[in-house]
């Protein structure tokens, strides 16, 4: 952390007096054997077996486990039917991962939250502080009909650091509310406020509770940003020890990975999350993008194809946004990647169980692929086609409420045009709605789902200047990409080109060599490696 940004209320700091003795959280699978969660002690005035299995469901809820959540806070109210906090337990995992927040929160689930917070009420709080964190809870789902979703995460967040500063004591109250805190984040902020403020919360708890899994967890969040994701290296490395029969924390140190360019690390991380879900629902659909996505990067196409077979194979639960998002978007980075344009242009959505309707955003991925192919291979028709359909996705997520992937949606619709322009033969008119595109993404960031764009912008811009015979230009954009996403394959051999034809060539060398130190582990013969090899005279 930056010495010079100071946690958020200094009474964390002047709290923590030393390591809190905190027992690890047990569950057992099915065969009894025990399984590593971490520790969490997130007190509540029960009785001793009720407190076990409330630490048990909270150690769950802080790896996004949200469906396992339900035996232990069954097994709390059955060890003591008084303990209310269960309620209120059962409350905060029905509200999902909140950086997917808002598509993936029912309506039943906004008219169901009152309800159960109100059993928790009823069933026994015996404390201030439990009423608080219940009170605190109902914000979000209290005239879910009338107000905005803004409006209700803003609320529930300031509720939270209600009771974070209320009970400074309680390292769980401020552990949630940094959740919540990196979740409500604003994608044109590029001074990263919520984020950096979250991580100011986290950082000193990291030090006192180095195995809480929520902790290393929520600073990986935190700092999931091109600028800061090396803060987030130690918290990656160790939150997959900490909960190592979590498959989402086998993943998450890899959106550390992604943001720095640590491929392998990245396909490991990702291997082990997918292995440790047994039940293969949306872990493992998301564990599955983020490494097929690496693979390319390391120009490992079988093994990426392989992955993308396999993701095929997952039927359950393929009813939420992280499954949708990943059975579109594998495909379409295989053939993207690799600049496959008629086969982009003729990419389906294949069968499965995905309820697309429900997930435009998801779906645009096929439509921006499609158009894209289509202007590759001069398809004018085809590629107009695909920018009305991305209007009519961008329609359908407006009235879903799915504000920042309204916008997502628009820039790929705007990038979609300008290739359709540069198609026809409009190339400064192409050129110039393409860097539009580009700057529009720029100003925003990528979603906590994706381990990128499924093709970044301005890199897309390079390319139509990379064709006009503007090579020059065509580095800037480049080296653009490159700098916030680092060791992209596609982005560093096309760097190395656009060098090579300006007439760069000390850049050109330096740029071909990248391309073969990704390419050492390479499974796949590609045109980008042979060029490389060739003009450092390797071939």
């Amino acid at each position: 952390m930056n010495p010079s940004r100071i946690p958020l209320y200094s009474a964390i700091g002047a709290a923590i007096v030393g390591l809190a003795t905190v027992a690890p959280v047990v569950a057992h699978d099915a065969a009894g054997v025990p399984a590593k969660l971490g520790k969490v002690e997130f007190k509540v005035d029960c009785n001793a077996e009720a407190q076990k299995q409330f630490n048990l469901a909270m150690a769950y809820y802080h790896s996004f486990a949200w469906t396992q959540m339900a035996a232990p806070i069954e097994a709390t109210l059955k060890a003591d039917p008084s303990c209310g906090m269960a309620h209120w337990a059962r409350a905060l995992g029905a509200m999902n991962n909140p950086f997917a927040w808002p598509g993936n929160v029912s309506t039943k689930v906004l008219n169901d939250g009152a309800t159960t917070l109100d059993a928790a009420r009823g069933a026994g709080l015996k404390t201030q502080r439990e009423r608080d964190y219940v009170d605190a809870l109902a914000v979000f789902y209290k005239d879910h009909d009338k107000l905005n979703h803004r409006s209700r995460a803003k609320a529930l967040e300031e509720a939270l650091e209600a009771v974070a500063k209320r009970y400074p004591e309680d390292r769980e109250a401020s552990i949630v509310y940094s959740l919540i805190l990196s979740a409500n984040f604003d994608p044109a902020d590029k001074k990263y406020t919520n984020q950096l403020k979250a991580a100011a919360v986290l950082e000193p708890l990291f030090k006192e509770q180095p195995e809480h899994p929520g902790v290393a967890h929520y600073l990986i969040h935190s700092y999931d940003y091109p600028p800061i994701a090396h803060q987030g290296l130690d918290a990656a490395k160790r939150y997959s020890k900490i909960a190592a029969d979590a498959p989402h924390a086998q993943h998450m140190p890899s959106h550390i990975f992604t943001r720095v360019g640590a491929w392998r690390e990245s396909v490991e991380a990702n291997a082990a999350s997918a292995k440790a879900d047994k039940e293969r629902g949306w872990n493992t659909m998301h564990a599955y993008d983020y490494m097929a996505y690496a693979h390319l990067q390391l120009a490992q196409d079988a093994a990426a194809a392989k992955v993308m077979r396999e993701a095929q194979t997952v039927s359950n639960e393929r009813d939420n946004f992280a499954s949708a998002y990943a059975a579109a978007a594998i495909p379409a980075r295989m053939v993207l990647e690799r600049g496959r344009w008629a086969d982009a242009a003729a990419l389906d959505l294949g069968a499965s169980q995905t309820p697309w309707a429900k997930y435009p955003q998801a779906e645009a991925i096929n439509a921006f692929a499609r158009g894209m192919g289509a202007a590759g291979i001069k398809d004018v028709t085809k590629a107009r086609a695909e920018v009305q359909r991305l209007k009519q996705l961008g329609e359908a997520a407006a009235t879903l409420k799915l504000n920042y992937w309204v916008e997502q949606i628009a820039i790929q619709t705007e990038g979609g045009a300008g290739l359709a322009l540069g198609a026809e033969g409009k190339l400064a008119e192409g050129v110039d709605t393409q860097r539009k595109a580009a700057d529009r993404e720029d100003a925003t960031e990528k979603s906590a789902v994706t381990p990128g764009p499924i093709l970044p912008a301005r890199e897309v811009l390079g390319n139509v200047l990379l064709e006009a015979a503007q090579p020059a230009n065509a580095l800037r954009e480049y080296e653009a990409v490159m700098k916030k996403e680092p060791n992209r394959l596609r982005a560093t051999a096309s760097a190395a080109m656009a060098a090579e034809r300006s007439g760069d060539a000390p850049r050109a060398r330096d740029l071909h060599a990248r391309v073969l130190e990704l390419a050492a582990g390479a499974d796949t013969p590609l045109p980008e490696v042979a060029q490389a090899k060739r003009f450092l005279g390797r071939g």
